[in-house]
């Protein structure tokens, strides 16, 4: 049986508030900065920070 995937739980619980709240993404930012820490931490380890390890954290947008 295949191992589950570390970040599993944080990328549901992104779906869950983002549906929650109509997809408004300022209003799961703590669920969204969980699941950052979580492919921080899991490196190479999780198929659900595929898509989510090079997106940059919302509080970095103005720093150019």
């Amino acid at each position: 049986m295949p191992q589950k995937d570390p970040c599993q739980k944080q990328a549901c619980a992104i779906q869950k508030c983002l549906q929650a709240n109509k997809y408004m993404e300022s209003l799961c930012e703590e669920v969204i900065r969980d699941m950052r820490r979580c492919c921080e931490a899991q490196a190479g380890n999780s198929v659900c920070c595929s898509g989510f390890k090079d997106s940059k954290p919302t509080e970095n947008k103005n720093d150019t």
